[in-house]
C-alpha cells in the first residue's frame, strides 16, 4: 500500500508519501508511475515526508523500483527527505537504497519509537536541522 499527497509544511512544498505492508515490485512500479504524474506539476524545489511505520522490508526487485523513484524525486527538485521507519532493519535497507540512488546526503531517518519523531522530521523539512 502506498499514498502520495502534496501539501505545505511551513513555507516548504512537501510530498507526503506513505508506504505500508508488504509491497511487491508491481505495486512499487505503480508508485513510480503515479509519482511521475504528480511531479509534472512540482515546484522548483520541494521536500519529501515519508511514513514507513507500517512497511515490511522490500524484496530486491521492489527495492530497485524504489531507487528509480528516489532518483526521479531528486531530479525533479527534492532538496530534503525525512523518513520515519519502524525498526533498524527497514532503516538499514533504506539507507543502502538511498546511497545507491544518490539521495543519502539529503535524507534523514527518524525512529517511530522516538517520542518526538514528528517534530524532528518537521524541523528537518522546514529548516534542514535534525
Amino acid at each position: 500500500m502506498y499514498q502520495i499527497e502534496r501539501e505545505k509544511v511551513g513555507r516548504m512544498d512537501v510530498y507526503r508519501l506513505e508506504f505500508g505492508g508488504f509491497i511487491k515490485m508491481d505495486e512499487m512500479q505503480h508508485w513510480v508511475d503515479d509519482s511521475q504524474k504528480q511531479l509534472t506539476t512540482s515546484p522548483g524545489t520541494f521536500a519529501v515526508w515519508v511514513d514507513m511505520r507500517n512497511l515490511k522490508p522490500l524484496p530486491q526487485d521492489a527495492q530497485e523500483k524504489m531507487m528509480e523513484g528516489q532518483k526521479m524525486y531528486k531530479d525533479k527538485g527534492m532538496v530534503r527527505s525525512a523518513v520515519v521507519v519502524p525498526n533498524s532493519l527497514v532503516k538499514l535497507q533504506f539507507e543502502r537504497i538511498a546511497k545507491e540512488s544518490g539521495i543519502h546526503e539529503w535524507e534523514r531517518y527518524f525512529s517511530a519509537e522516538e517520542p518526538e519523531w514528528e517534530s524532528s522530521m518537521k524541523s528537518w523539512i522546514e529548516k534542514g536541522v535534525n
